[in-house]
């Protein structure tokens, strides 16, 4: 059995002067005159006041004691280093729950949910809602080790059983996932859970489909729907998805180098995927929440690896299940409303895919919903957990 050792987040202060300097020197260009400020991509002026901030105000030693706060600890599983936190709170190892995170978020999205889910007498609930939580780095991101190619949600999805049960002890637990995360939660459903006859995951709760059921053709004229819309919002804004798939060194390379750059890139997306009020990035986020996550990229030269990922999807063959398949785990699913370029598919659609138990259609938030409500993301998994 693999031991997990302690882990600690101390970074370099060379590595801390290095992204300082590389801010401090970027090269601004003329931004479009014509069209709104997010109309072209990323805000120059919202750029300009994040650099700012960065340079004058963001303590990145702050943001490393607030991350250590909880435990953290690497786990060795066939050859990678795999970074989590495991708080072990009020359900006092009988109730684990696994959360992962996807792109271009972290570990930190779940930082102001793990209080209220572990310990949630303490935070008006009860204890009999409280979970164990592992909150994984995915591989080549965060803390976790770099894989010497793509690795894939598949191949996530095996390492993070074989995290729970052998490296952690349990025999059985439940998972949750948005993003990739949603895509490596479904595979621990299908391919590693009581009803696939391999594994020790219970049930799953998702706020993002992944899985499509084969064929994947609508059914409905609600699907015929969805399916329009789904194409044409990628048509729109899927550039960065067909990039990141088919030549994610080349945007690596571009990326590395420039903090700002990497920023940008993941900002313009917290930007564009979230429930905000009138546009307003600061009316749901901070700009020490959103440096700490671009930080967490940029400390351990993570942004190249992390693009990697897109890539991986394919070269595991995509997301059509085998045909007549579906995920038999009891499955829960979160409809956040402005989750708009991932929109959900209409329940009869999602029903061919998975054995859905729970829907719940929450009142706000988007992409990264525990990241942008903390409150309903914890509400809507404490009522599914229940549900079981």
């Amino acid at each position: 059995m693999t031991k997990a050792q302690p882990f600690r987040i101390e970074i370099s202060q060379d590595k801390l002067d290095w992204i300082r300097s590389r801010v401090e020197a970027y090269n601004w260009f003329p931004a479009p005159e014509a069209g709104g400020p997010w109309q072209f991509g990323m805000s120059a002026a919202v750029m300009k006041d994040i650099q700012a901030y960065w340079l004058n105000q963001y303590d990145w030693r702050e943001a490393e004691a607030e991350l250590n706060k909880w435990p953290h600890y690497k786990a060795e599983i066939d050859g990678l280093g795999v970074h989590f936190l495991h708080i072990v709170g009020e359900a006092e190892g009988k109730r684990p729950l696994l959360l992962t995170h996807g792109w271009p978020g972290s570990f930190y999205e779940f930082y102001e949910a793990i209080g209220p889910l572990a310990y949630p007498s303490e935070h008006g609930g009860k204890a009999e809602d409280a979970f164990d939580l592992v909150i994984p780095s995915l591989p080549g991101y965060g803390f976790s080790g770099k894989p010497a190619s793509p690795m894939g949600q598949r191949k996530t999805a095996d390492l993070f059983d074989r995290l729970m049960r052998e490296v952690l002890g349990y025999d059985s637990y439940l998972a949750q996932g948005g993003d990739w995360g949603g895509l490596v939660t479904s595979y621990l459903g299908l391919n590693h859970s009581a009803a696939s006859g391999d594994g020790g995951c219970e049930a799953i709760h998702l706020n993002m489909i992944g899985l499509r059921p084969t064929p994947a053709r609508p059914q409905t004229e609600a699907e015929t729907e969805w399916m329009q819309a789904s194409q044409a919002k990628m048509q729109a804004e899927g550039a960065y998805f067909m990039q990141q798939a088919t030549k994610p060194q080349t945007l690596a390379m571009a990326l590395m180098d420039s903090p700002v750059g990497t920023a940008a890139w993941i900002l313009e997306k917290f930007h564009g995927w979230s429930d905000l009020e009138n546009g307003d990035l600061w009316s749901v986020y901070s700009r020490d929440q959103l440096l700490t996550n671009v930080m967490i990229y940029l400390v351990n030269d993570a942004i190249a690896t992390s693009v990697w990922y897109y890539t991986a999807l394919f070269l595991e063959g995509g997301v059509a299940l085998p045909e007549g398949k579906r995920v038999e785990v009891p499955t829960g699913f979160a409809n956040y409303p402005d989750e708009e370029i991932y929109s959900p598919p209409p329940r009869s659609w999602c029903e061919r895919a998975y054995n859905i138990t729970w829907w719940a259609d929450i009142e706000k938030g988007g992409h990264f919903a525990a990241m942008e409500v903390p409150e309903l993301f914890v509400q809507d998994v404490r009522a599914w957990a229940r549900s079981l």
